[in-house]
């Protein structure tokens, strides 16, 4: 059985975070862990609270994970603190992964600090890149307006940053359409907007 280990936020009503990474790799027959990046208060409304884990538990956390079960596969959601991902990065690089997917979840009160040490130090390892379109206009520099604009800030990420890219959709205007950059060639996936309010989650 193929391994994966999220590194995110804990969403206590179960839309996002760890509790919607776990629900969805157990679904497509994967072994699913979790290293906690932070406890929210939260549910379908909002969020009311974010108690942040320490770097150094962190890091015990990862290790306790990489020392058992070595994941195939890592995935990261969100990392509010420039400490917290200097600490996911130092510990990818030691293990060594080879399948790493970053989801830019820019969530933090200290952005400028945030970006930088997304930038620097946990893009540089992703293999896939999957920002929603603000996110991708913060990492491109582009203004998205429509699906070209998509496709060129993922080209813009992806060449940077060496990786696939993933933009996703979900915050245009008329659709839900993902677009894939990978080493040059690009790939729609169409997706039906859904008229429903009860969207909390769909990101992760």
């Amino acid at each position: 059985m193929k391994t994966a280990l999220s590194i995110a936020g804990s969403d206590p009503s179960g839309g996002a975070g760890i509790q919607a990474d776990l629900k969805t790799m157990t679904m497509h027959g994967v072994y699913a862990m979790s290293a906690v990046t932070a406890l929210t208060a939260q549910n379908t409304t909002g969020v009311r609270g974010v108690l942040e884990c320490s770097p150094e538990f962190l890091a015990l956390q990862l290790d306790c994970v990489f020392s058992d079960i070595v994941p195939d596969a890592v995935k990261t959601g969100m990392v509010a603190s420039a400490p917290l991902i200097r600490v996911i990065a130092d510990r990818l690089t030691h293990y060594q992964v080879q399948n790493l997917v970053v989801d830019p979840v820019m969530v933090s009160t200290s952005g400028s600090r945030l970006l930088e040490a997304l930038r620097e130090q946990l893009l540089p390892l992703a293999t896939l890149i999957t920002p929603n379109i603000p996110e991708a206009e913060v990492l491109s520099g582009l203004s998205i307006r429509d699906g070209r604009g998509m496709e060129e800030a993922a080209r813009v990420i992806g060449d940077a940053c060496g990786c696939a890219v993933l933009c996703k959709g979900g915050h245009a205007i008329r659709d839900a359409d993902d677009v894939l950059y990978d080493r040059g060639r690009l790939r729609w996936f169409r997706g039906e907007r859904i008229d429903n309010p009860n969207t909390h989650g769909t990101g992760c």
